[in-house]
């Protein structure tokens, strides 16, 4: 009997679907994708129509779908999994179109973009807020325009608030010189790992996970990292960004859209890595 009939170990499903053991543990616990059968030594063994489940738990995941509002489509007994499957490419062909138009709305700012020094450049994000790209004083396009290409979420006076907060600083200038060559299809990367790391945020908080945790610590780094893609963000630093999210309504409305509560619990998440770095979050400062 070849792999392909045999049931497989959740180490080996692990492997093959891209998921860690842990992930498969805990949607086995909470009724999400359970095996269908158990080893002689009680190892969970995964038959094809587990894995299959698996992957469209996958897909909808990706979508940005919580695991409750997942396991209830699935368990729709009015739906059959082919119709499952004409679902998932309806939804991924709407984000297919999103992240076109959001590639072609950057093809287009590059293109309306006057070099500075004979090079075109564009700034990432300063405060951490993965919808608002801080510009430099190269952009030309006008708050109309600006609005049109990047959508009714758009504020152009998010750009003039930036940089007047963080313009002098040393983190800008990184941004600056990091993002400058930046192409839609980079953007459209950052936008992609954006979304799927406040999908795993919102998971874990959903499923409990306690800030100070080491799950919670390497979110948080996780998280970290995604900022000091366009400058070195110190663990002091992360603390004040952290402290935005529950004081400024529009960040906490941006994190709360994926699950209620997710700018508190990742401001939580955030002091408690602080800690562990020896940064008093009551404290810490832009250094």
């Amino acid at each position: 009997m070849t792999e392909k009939q045999q049931p497989l170990t959740v180490g080996r499903v692990a492997q093959l679907v891209g998921v860690s053991v842990r992930t498969l543990h805990h949607w086995d616990s909470i009724a999400l994708v359970r095996p269908s059968a158990r080893s002689w030594s009680d190892y969970r063994l995964y038959d094809a129509e587990d894995i299959a489940r698996i992957h469209r738990v996958l897909v909808y995941r990706e979508i940005g779908l919580p695991l409750a509002e997942i396991a209830r489509i699935l368990d729709d007994p009015e739906v059959d999994p082919r119709e499952h499957l004409h679902r998932q490419r309806s939804l991924l062909a709407e984000r297919i179109g999103r992240l076109q138009k959001a590639a072609r709305a950057v093809d287009e700012m590059i293109e309306r973009t006057t070099p500075m020094n004979d090079t075109p450049s564009s700034a990432g994000p300063i405060s951490g807020d993965p919808r608002t790209p801080a510009e430099d004083r190269s952009i030309t396009l006008s708050p109309q325009e600006q609005s049109r290409i990047f959508g009714t979420d758009w504020d152009p006076a998010w750009q003039d608030e930036a940089r007047e907060r963080w313009g002098d600083t040393e983190q800008w200038q990184q941004s600056v010189q990091r993002t400058r060559g930046f192409t839609a299809a980079d953007w459209t990367r950052v936008a992609e790992e954006t979304a799927a790391l406040e999908t795993d945020l919102a998971e874990a908080m959903n499923r409990g996970v306690e800030p100070g945790s080491e799950e919670a610590n390497a979110l948080a780094e996780r998280h970290r990292a995604s900022i000091s893609q366009h400058y070195d963000c110190t663990a002091s630093m992360h603390v004040v960004l952290g402290r935005m999210y529950t004081e400024d309504e529009r960040f906490t409305a941006h994190y709360d859209r994926r699950s209620e509560g997710l700018a508190a619990w990742l401001r939580e998440v955030i002091e408690a890595a602080a800690r562990a770095h020896g940064v008093d979050p009551e404290t810490a400062g832009w250094e």
